[in-house]
């Protein structure tokens, strides 16, 4: 065979070897499919934008300024030049074992005072809140943080140090005055 037929024979060479090659990736991904279905990799929890509660919507008057409002609400995530009197708060979240959440609150201004809000629905409590994204539900495993007034008469009292009224350790100096005597 001279060299000129071997070049010619290179490019079905490469066909052949693409084509097995993505057999042999299909043949992978099923397997690895198999396997990520026992071992599951890391993934990273989402947050973006600032969660607000019904606690803090509460706390919203009329009148309040831009500056009132962003004290209770925090720093919008959208503050737009073109709707210079519409703030928008995006919060979104995709934590493991939990399901996602979203939810937009738009504020309205007008001039520098607070005029009204759009929550799109009730907003949960922090209680709530916390609750809805604590995918390990170890608050409902967890001990008390407090004892009952029973348990705390329960404990022992502590036995009281001694006093002792001990001189200073080391030497003592006689210092001069701080003023001159006159």
């Amino acid at each position: 065979m001279d060299f000129l037929s071997k070049f010619r024979a290179l490019p079905l060479g490469l066909a052949l070897a693409a084509l097995l090659g993505s057999a042999g990736c299909q043949s992978y991904l099923r397997t690895s499919d198999r396997l990520l279905g026992v071992i599951t990799p890391y993934k990273v929890e989402v947050v973006q934008g600032n969660v607000i509660t019904s606690e803090q919507a509460q706390r919203i008057q009329t009148g309040m300024n831009r500056a009132q409002v962003r004290d209770v609400l925090g720093t919008p995530l959208l503050a737009d030049v073109f709707h210079a009197e519409r703030w928008d708060y995006v919060f979104t979240i995709r934590r493991p074992g939990a399901e996602a959440q979203s939810r937009r609150v738009v504020v309205q201004f007008t001039g520098d005072q607070f005029k009204s809000m759009d929550t799109g629905g009730p907003l949960p409590s922090e209680r709530e809140f916390v609750a809805s994204i604590d995918s390990f539900k170890t608050s409902r495993n967890a001990p008390p943080l407090e004892l009952t007034p029973e348990q705390a008469k329960a404990l022992p009292v502590p036995p009281k140090p001694p006093v002792v009224e001990a001189e200073p350790i080391g030497p003592t100096r006689e210092y001069p005055p701080l003023e001159p005597r006159s």
